[in-house]
């Protein structure tokens, strides 16, 4: 690989926001060219050696990695060889469900890195991580040196400078990098997937995606949150949290595969409510008293993305303000639209239009039917038993031990996990620079001008049973 030479951007190497020597516009130093790199390998479409049995290993027990365990269970094929957790009784407690289904998983706790002799085994395929985000970029990382595939939670990584060592680490070792993006096997999020790939909504224009969540009461919860590690997080001003809504558009768009995103620009408001409240709370609990004179992230941020093709992505994120949930799910084409929030009350999954009006429940479920993707088909209502978020957890674990026992390519690359989670670090830069534009890496090197786009088809492979 050719040898990347870093010219620190005045504002930018606080985030990890690092440019090789080349191209800086003179105009606020706001956009960064990067060297053209060498690819070492093209992970998008890579199919890895099939895996008969896929063999387990979790990193964070807490409420992500808890849900895990439970649900991967039911598929066969699957050994959970390890689980590993700070705190031991979480690690204690996962064999001990385990142990329910006929699993004898071998414990690693009581210490900060007790997780990398899980590593370290020779004998794991699969490194799942469910920890707090700042962990996610190293944990991957020294997972796949030691030649494991990784699936990560969400984002992926924290700065661009991860991002890249993600993908670099990926192409070198031919180790999938997943991130466990599990909004886009929700189901109307699937459906309108399938709907674009087959041409009903025409050329699409104009997505939207979003993170409102209400989850203000719980960032100062310290049972809830271990060392308040979210409320940390909440100490970066910008988008903290973007895939949830971008993963799904991203793929409509067939982002990294025939598209790519240029770049954004970002708006946060003033934080109205976290530093009042840490200082409410400092009051009467010591404690939060380091917080009582932070600064925390507006709580609302609204990041705007131009792509190469000249489509538009609006981004939202909100987890402080008392509102309904949303993750917005809008797509708008030349013949055609659909939005998810808010849920609609006639019990669809959510809106579709041909016009100026939504279709009625009778003609959604019309199009429904025809357009059902296959994985629903397949998985679908078992999905709804199992459970995890209304099922799009189980059926993203199943697609994805699938496709490794297979020998498929997934559904969600290294460059996905880079893209879209490097959105947060350049939205923190956007934000405290006038919300001035800046570029978005193309971490494909080019590639994505002929990468194919995600198969829905289920053509091959979807052969991985399910215990009831």
């Amino acid at each position: 690989m050719k040898k990347r030479e870093f010219l620190k951007v005045a504002g930018m190497s606080g985030l990890g926001i690092t440019a090789p020597a080349g191209v800086l516009t003179s105009d606020n130093k706001r956009h960064f060219v990067l060297e053209e790199r060498k690819q070492v390998f093209n992970m998008s479409g890579y199919a890895a050696p099939k895996l008969d049995t896929v063999r387990i290993g979790y990193i964070g027990l807490g409420n992500r990695g808890s849900g895990a365990i439970k649900r991967i269970v039911h598929l066969e094929n699957i050994e959970v060889v390890g689980v590993a957790d700070i705190l031991p009784d979480k690690a204690d407690g996962a064999k001990k469900e385990l142990e329910k289904s006929g699993q004898h998983p071998k414990t690693y706790s009581g210490s900060a890195d007790a997780w990398k002799k899980l590593c370290d085994r020779k004998d794991v395929d699969l490194i799942y991580i469910c920890t707090p985000w700042a962990l996610h970029a190293p944990m991957a990382l020294y997972a796949m040196e030691h030649g494991k595939h990784v699936a990560v939670e969400i984002p992926a990584a924290l700065t661009v400078d991860e991002c890249w060592k993600l993908v670099e680490t990926s192409e070198k070792t031919k180790k999938h990098c997943m991130m466990l993006e599990n909004c886009c096997y929700d189901f109307f999020e699937l459906l309108t997937l399938n709907m674009a790939r087959q041409g009903f909504f025409g050329e699409i224009v104009h997505v939207e995606g979003a993170y409102i969540h209400d989850i203000f009461d719980s960032l100062f919860q310290k049972e809830k949150r271990f060392e308040l590690w979210r409320l940390k997080e909440n100490l970066r001003n910008g988008n903290l949290y973007p895939t949830h809504g971008l993963g799904p558009v991203a793929q409509i768009l067939d982002i990294n595969r025939g598209d790519k995103m240029d770049y954004l620009v970002s708006m946060s408001c003033n934080d109205f409510m976290l530093q009042s409240k840490a200082r409410e709370l400092a009051a009467t609990n010591s404690y939060f008293n380091q917080y009582a004179q932070k600064s925390f992230r507006g709580n609302m941020n609204t990041t705007t993305i131009k792509t190469n093709k000249g489509k538009t992505i609006m981004l939202q994120h909100d987890v402080s303000s008392p509102r309904p949930y949303s993750r917005l799910h809008t797509v708008s084409g030349t013949k055609g639209a659909a939005q998810k929030y808010p849920l609609p009350e006639d019990g669809t999954q959510g809106r579709i239009s041909e016009g100026h009006e939504w279709l009625n429940a009778t003609e959604f479920k019309k199009l429904e039917a025809k357009y059902q993707p296959e994985i629903i088909k397949r998985v679908g209502e078992l999905a709804k038993k199992v459970g995890g978020h209304g099922g799009m957890d189980f059926l993203m674990d199943w697609r994805l031990i699938d496709c490794l026992r297979n020998g498929l390519p997934l559904d969600q690359d290294v460059y996905d996990a880079a893209s879209w989670s490097v959105i947060s670090p350049l939205s923190e830069w956007s934000v405290a620079n006038r919300s001035n534009s800046i570029d978005i890496p193309d971490f494909t090197n080019g590639a994505w001008k002929k990468n194919r786009p995600v198969d829905i088809t289920l053509n091959d492979g979807g052969n991985t049973g399910v215990k009831s």
